[in-house]
């Protein structure tokens, strides 16, 4: 294709989506004159007018019968019949108005999607926690259970109790007490005795239970 002319052409398009163009109306056997428009070719004029393509070219000296450009003026002789074209305006608005609906349409869905997701993980996320929670209230209910089983084993729960070198609540070696015979020392030396050597009161108890003693 002739690159002038597609050029031309181009020209011409962009012009027809702002509004509708309308040819003129001749009356029948009469020399007329009509302007080029995008998209108009020698073959079609002459078709529209019920002219020639040759008369066409004679009529306006054309060299080149296939090159003809948008806004010339070319004269039609002995059209026959009267011809209005109109084009219609481009309905692009409303393309585009479509276009942004279903685009807030599915910021609207993703937004509620976002909005679901992060509310289940919330729900996950309290639910987990919940269940920790209660698991760790569970341990530490059964350890303090554990705890205050040995104590009564082992001196009735008594903070003075005294057996020999053994002192206190647990029956502690007095070494390990160092000569801090306070209840905040009886049971911090106990928990970290038993943390130590069975890692829990549970696991206490349970080696109590088998030998008497822990």
């Amino acid at each position: 294709m002739n690159i002038k002319k597609a050029f031309i052409t181009t020209l011409g398009t962009a012009a027809i989506l702002g509004a509708g163009i309308f040819a003129g109306t001749t009356s029948a056997n009469a020399d007329v004159r009509v302007t080029v428009k995008s998209g108009d070719t020698v073959a079609k004029i002459a078709n529209q007018y019920n002219s020639s393509i040759s008369a066409i070219e004679q009529a306006n000296n054309l060299k080149n019968v296939n090159l003809i450009y948008v806004g010339e003026s070319l004269e039609i002789p002995n059209a026959t019949s009267a011809s209005t074209t109109t084009t219609s305006a481009t309905t692009t608005p409303s393309q585009s108005t479509t276009q942004t609906t279903n685009n807030t349409n599915y910021t609207a869905n993703t937004a509620n999607t976002n909005t679901n997701t992060y509310s289940n993980q919330a729900s996950t996320s309290t639910g987990t926690t919940s269940n920790a929670s209660t698991a760790s209230t569970s341990t530490s209910g059964s350890s303090s259970s554990a705890k205050a089983w040995i104590a009564n084993k082992e001196s009735g729960g008594s903070y003075t109790a005294t057996n020999g070198n053994y002192y206190g609540k647990y029956q502690l070696s007095k070494s390990y007490l160092n000569g801090d015979y306070s209840a905040a020392n009886q049971e911090k030396v106990a928990n970290s005795y038993v943390a130590s050597r069975y890692g829990s009161w549970s696991a206490a108890k349970s080696f109590w239970q088998a030998n008497g003693w822990y």
